[in-house]
């Protein structure tokens, strides 16, 4: 990811984060505020990315590969001295379908 890219991302973040919309010009201004420079056409690109993507979903999918499991979290009594035991988590494994073969169907090519 180019100098560019990521100045641009991080500013959109931050507009985001403020819940300012993003515009090509709030991008510009963040991150000339930041003392960077980026060609001019990143801050649109980005803020037409904005505009057609909602960026919680861009955040809390970010790095997942569609099948990733959630990690536990283990959960925590407020009560005095006591001590929540944390629970293992437990992949549960899905059989994938087998391939059915030609002959499973009950034709064949050379029949």
């Amino acid at each position: 990811m180019s100098t560019s890219e990521l100045a641009c991302t991080y500013a959109a973040l931050i507009l985001h984060d403020d819940g300012i919309p993003i515009t090509a010009d709030k991008i510009a201004t963040v991150v000339k505020s930041a003392k960077l420079s980026v060609e001019s056409y990143w801050p649109s690109l980005f803020a037409k990315l904005a505009e057609k993507r909602n960026l919680d979903d861009l955040i809390l999918n970010a790095g997942s590969g569609g099948c990733a499991a959630p990690a536990a979290v283990p959960s925590h009594s407020s009560g005095a001295g006591a001590a929540a035991p944390a629970a293992a988590a437990v992949e549960e494994k899905k059989e994938e379908p087998k391939e059915e073969s030609d002959d499973d169907m009950g034709f064949s090519l050379f029949d």
